[in-house]
Order: structure tokens, then C-alpha cells, then sequence
């Protein structure tokens, strides 16, 4: 295996996205989901980057690319077609040490975005090491399928059970048991909740972990 699956908090980190148009726009609306601090450096940016930065949720730059302007940047994407300029970010970014994303390119990358699935803090990525996105993106559609919106509730309620637990059950062994009979049972309670028996999925919740869900 090429790539270590992780992670990243971004919370505050510096991102800068250089380029300005829609592949730009897609990346940096991902990383502000993320709570990235995102600075975009482009001569030109879409309306909807433009209404970003006049909302003060990005930082627009209007110059082109400068070796100064990831200096600082934790994640770095490139988002332009121009070689010339991707290539000149490679070196920088390897001198300066940042993540480094350049969209389409991953052999100068020192990291990929996976297909990504997410259903409230449940995450599922989908990589083919770069190898065939258009792939990864309709395992992500099959994969959409068998998980909906439903396990947003689930994995929301199992958060709320385990910190009744950690409160109200000593043993971790017993903990560990009880979450492990929950998440055994997730099919029935997912299929409840497909349903739109949500009072039952909650009765099931309770008689399972033998606990009162206020």
C-alpha cells in the first residue's frame, strides 16, 4: 500500500488553494467544511468564491502564484492547468514541508483525496491509490446506497449511549460489551429507522444496553 489512510484535523490550520476556478471552488468548500482557514491565490475566482470572500469565510488573494505564499500553509492544493506553475508549487512544497494535493497528479503529490462519503460524524473514503477515480466515485454511489442518512441518527445515539455509560458503568469490559451488542444489532435498528420508527429504534437502543435514554 502506496498511501497511509489518516484523518486530518484542520481546524485553524492554514489551506491555501491556488487557482480560481470550479475544481478550485469544490476544493476549498471542502476544507472550509473542515474549519481550515482558506486563502485562495488566483487572478481570477468563480462568483461563488467571490460571495465567499465578500462573506469573509475564505481569504482572497487577487495576484498570481509567489513561492511566499504557502511559506506558512499546513495543505497545499493546486488547482490550475498551467504545468509550469504546479510544478514550481512541487518544489516549494517540498522545501517548505506542507501537504501537498495537485489535483490530477498525484505522482506530485504527497497526498490524495479519497471519494468520501458522510453521514453526520460517520465518514467512509473511497481510494483507488489514485489509480482510477472514476471508479472510487461509483463505489461511493453503490456505497451511498447502503448507507443513509439513517446512520446519522445511529451513530449520534451510540456517541450518547457510550458517554451514559462511561458515567454510569464502571467495568470497561462491560462497556466494551454492551457498545458491541449495539453495533451487532445496527441492521435492525437502521431498517427501524428506515422506517420511520423512530420511538421503536429508541426502545431497541434501551432494551439492548439495559439503560433509559432521557
Amino acid at each position: 500500500m502506496l498511501y497511509y489512510p489518516v484523518f486530518l484535523n484542520l481546524k485553524n490550520k492554514k489551506a491555501v488553494v491556488i487557482g480560481g476556478g470550479s475544481v478550485a471552488e469544490r476544493k476549498a468548500q471542502t476544507l472550509l467544511s473542515c474549519n481550515a482557514d482558506v486563502s485562495i491565490i488566483s487572478p481570477k475566482i468563480t462568483p461563488r468564491l467571490r460571495r465567499l470572500a465578500k462573506e469573509g469565510k475564505i481569504e482572497y488573494i487577487k495576484k498570481s502564484y509567489e513561492d511566499k505564499d504557502i511559506k506558512d500553509a499546513f495543505i497545499v492544493v493546486a488547482a490550475t492547468n498551467d504545468r509550469g506553475i504546479n510544478e514550481a508549487i512541487y518544489k516549494t512544497a517540498e522545501r517548505y514541508g506542507c501537504l501537498l494535493n495537485i489535483v490530477d497528479k498525484p505522482e506530485s503529490s504527497n497526498f490524495i483525496v479519497p471519494s468520501v462519503i458522510s453521514r453526520g460524524d460517520l465518514t467512509i473514503a473511497i481510494s483507488t491509490g489514485g489509480r482510477s477515480p472514476a471508479l472510487s466515485k461509483q463505489i461511493r454511489k453503490e456505497l451511498q446506497q447502503i448507507y443513509g442518512r439513517e446512520y446519522e441518527i445511529f451513530i449520534k445515539t451510540m456517541g450518547k449511549i457510550r458517554g451514559m455509560l462511561l458515567r454510569s458503568v464502571s467495568s470497561e469490559k462491560a462497556r466494551r460489551r454492551i457498545l458491541t451488542k449495539l453495533a451487532k444489532a445496527q441492521s435492525g435498528m437502521i431498517g427501524l429507522l428506515k422506517k420511520g420508527k423512530k420511538m421503536e429504534f429508541y426502545k431497541e437502543i434501551e432494551r439492548i444496553a439495559d439503560i433509559s435514554i432521557k
